[in-house]
């Protein structure tokens, strides 16, 4: 993952532009892009320093609010898809994407697996054998 770069060169660059140098001279001087120093420039007059922003962290879930609800209606219905759940969402006026909604069911341990009697047929020994083509066509 990528790192920002270090306080001291965030430091040297706005000291650079403040002192007069022009940014795109600051940026070949410092081997930094000119958007770099334009945006550290920036957030310096703005709040006093050119710290980096946080990186990382957690974002909160989307759905969260919508849990005890969207938990009902699973055990109410648990044949729903997710694009399904998806629709009932707008209607109710919230808008979730579909990796919202997976990822809700996800962290909830629910997951959307075809039901058994939807799988594969099962191997040809378990069948009749399949009548002759000569019996199901009509003679000419």
């Amino acid at each position: 993952m990528a790192r920002p770069y270090s306080q001291d060169l965030r430091d040297r660059v706005v000291a650079s532009v403040t002192g007069g140098r022009s940014r795109r001279k600051t940026a070949a001087l410092f081997g930094v892009s000119i958007a770099s120093v334009v945006r550290w420039s920036q957030r310096f007059q703005a709040s006093g320093s050119a710290a980096a922003q946080p990186m990382g962290g957690h974002r909160p879930r989307l759905l969260a609010g919508e849990r005890d609800w969207l938990l009902a209606r699973i055990a109410e219905k648990p044949d729903l898809t997710l694009r399904a759940v998806m629709a009932e969402l707008a209607r109710r006026g919230i808008a979730a994407s579909y990796g919202a909604v997976w990822g809700f069911f996800a962290s909830e341990g629910i997951t959307f697996k075809k039901k058994p009697a939807r799988q594969r047929a099962g191997p040809r020994r378990r069948r009749a054998p399949a009548g002759s083509v000569e019996a199901a066509s009509r003679p000419a």
